[in-house]
């Protein structure tokens, strides 16, 4: 038997989900304040950061599959996945404070500094989030469920987010007191030691209950072979790139909108009187996360109404549709700025909960296809698609931003306004469609996978 078929408790659930509110701890903090924490604060130029990004995915390249592939070849009484939840929390948590720490060098020192720190961090996140992303797939063998348990994943990573959003400026100014460099290392600390605890705690509360085949032997070139014949996973892989790219440059860019476009307004908002572009900015964030939620918690309806690769696509496609329009916004249209944004917001909550949901489709698939089964390479496979997108996302803004002439801390040129309101906009959304067009190739409808399902159920049970 290589299945266990358990109906999952709301305790287990909602322990995995926790998993996620620690990596978006971190994942939020990223898209949200990286660029303008290493412009603004650490002094660096734009196109060198985007550069950097760029360049970190060469060696992520070999250390997403590298991660998967000892993971899946891992055997202990905790299983394969989980007791990486404890061997890398602590490394996670320490290597982020350090590439939220600003050192007293000059800015080649500074530029050395942050691609050793910056990959470090990353290869910690690898080690933590495949194994973490690999244990949704190994969970439960029912897809339905499989998707019940990514809305309450995405649940969660959405709370990550309204507590990075609620707090990382208020963090920084509380430890500060002026001083942005000290503030932001000692607000890294905070949320990696939070980000540590909720780790624990979903390798407490879980168990894995989907095995590979009993026959199957250790292969990677062969796991290799099957993931690159593996067409569904080729579509949501290709899918989430663009999904990155669209919400890593739009949620870069806001800083930079409300800081220099927007700027501070002059009425009243919760009792403050000429409301500052930082507390406009982190409203904006706040409200529009509280949205997504409400469009995640909602995911499960949608996929059962409309099947999950329709939703993902025509959400996907919506989110991208209204981005657009920020780009004919003009400052002082702040409560339309939040209205679109509830939009934007709302449409994107299915799309984060339904993409895990799929890649745990496709080892199915792969599985019900070729008889073998590499979740933890499939999960690593796809880790490094959103990884992908998320560091392509950075170099745009990035190298865009010095394209269009940006100089941190100063009053920009006309032609640079207009630059960051088409990264808040235009550039985005171009890539949101493409995301949303790919998808609505993909094979792995409600029908096929309760076939892939029953399949599976009865080649283990003659196990």
């Amino acid at each position: 038997m290589q299945a266990v078929e358990e109906k999952l408790s709301l305790k287990e659930k909602i322990g995995y989900s926790l998993g996620d509110t620690a990596s978006n701890l971190y994942f939020q903090t990223f898209m949200l304040f990286l660029m303008y924490f290493y412009t603004d604060v650490f002094g660096l130029p734009a196109a060198a950061v985007g550069t950097m990004f760029l360049v970190t995915r060469i060696w992520d390249t070999i250390n997403d599959p590298i991660m998967g592939t000892i993971a899946d070849r891992t055997n202990t009484k905790w299983g394969k996945f989980r007791p990486y939840l404890i061997w890398a929390a602590i490394p996670f948590g320490i290597f982020g404070v350090l590439t939220f720490t600003t050192p007293n060098f000059d800015t080649t020192g500074k530029l050395i500094y942050a691609y050793i720190t910056y990959n470090l961090l990353m290869m910690s996140y690898t080690a933590v989030n495949v194994p973490y992303s690999a244990l949704m797939g190994v969970i439960t063998p029912n897809s339905l469920e499989r998707t019940e348990i990514s809305s309450f994943r995405f649940v969660a990573a959405f709370i990550g987010g309204l507590i990075v959003q609620a707090s990382v400026m208020s963090l920084v100014k509380y430890f500060g007191k002026g001083n942005d460099a000290v503030g932001w290392q000692w607000a890294m600390g905070t949320l990696s030691l939070l980000a540590i605890i909720l780790f624990f705690i979903t390798f407490i509360t879980t168990k894995e209950r989907v095995y590979p085949p009993k026959e199957q032997k250790s292969n990677f070139k062969q796991d290799l072979k099957d993931l690159i014949h593996n067409k569904p996973w080729l579509l949501i892989a290709g899918a989430t790139v663009f999904q990155l790219v669209y919400v890593v440059v739009r949620n870069s860019s806001i800083m930079y909108y409300f800081k220099y476009y927007i700027k501070d307004q002059p009425f009243s908002l919760f009792g403050i009187n000429n409301v500052s572009f930082d507390v406009l900015a982190s409203s904006f964030m706040l409200s529009g996360t509280i949205v997504t939620i409400i469009g995640a918690v909602l995911t499960k309806w949608f996929a059962k109404k409309f099947d999950k690769k329709n939703t993902y696509s025509a959400a996907l496609i919506i989110s991208s549709l209204f981005c657009a329009l920020f780009y004919i916004l003009k400052p002082q249209d702040v409560v339309v700025a939040f209205l679109l944004n509830f939009v934007v917001s709302f449409a994107l909550g299915p799309v984060s909960v339904l993409q895990w949901a799929m890649y745990t489709d496709t080892a199915d698939y792969s599985e019900w296809k070729n008889g073998r089964r590499a979740t933890g390479l499939v999960m690593a496979a796809s880790l490094f698609s959103l990884k992908l997108g998320l560091t392509l996302g950075g170099a745009i803004v990035g190298w865009l931003l010095a394209y269009y002439g940006f100089v941190a801390n100063q009053e920009q040129a006309l032609e640079t306004i207009k630059g960051i309101k088409m990264l808040m906009s235009i550039y985005p959304a171009l890539a949101g469609l493409i995301g949303g067009a790919l998808m609505i190739m993909y094979p792995l409808n409600n029908k096929m996978m309760q076939k892939i399902e029953s399949e599976l159920a009865l080649r283990r049970s003659n196990n």
